[in-house]
């Protein structure tokens, strides 16, 4: 597989738009779970830890869409008769 079709299978075909509802969802609630006190106390928070824990889902998500597009790719079209 090429890393040119690996690429346009991570920003083709609505998979940015779902890997980032992913991120915003799963990093909102983890954010919650790991800085809430932080973020309803007024304290200080870790921006590197914000920004990682919406960059890791986006990453997982869009890891997923392309690796079901290349196994996909690789299985031979079945025939239906």
């Amino acid at each position: 597989m090429q890393l040119s079709q690996v690429f346009l299978w991570c920003v083709s075909d609505g998979v940015p738009r779902r890997s980032l509802y992913v991120a915003l969802i799963v990093g909102t609630i983890l954010n919650l779970i790991n800085q809430g006190d932080a973020l309803f106390s007024g304290g200080d928070l870790n921006v590197t830890k914000i920004i990682l824990t919406f960059v890791v889902p986006y990453c997982v998500a869009t890891y997923g869409a392309v690796s079901y597009r290349m196994r996909a790719a690789q299985k031979p079209d079945r025939v239906k008769t």
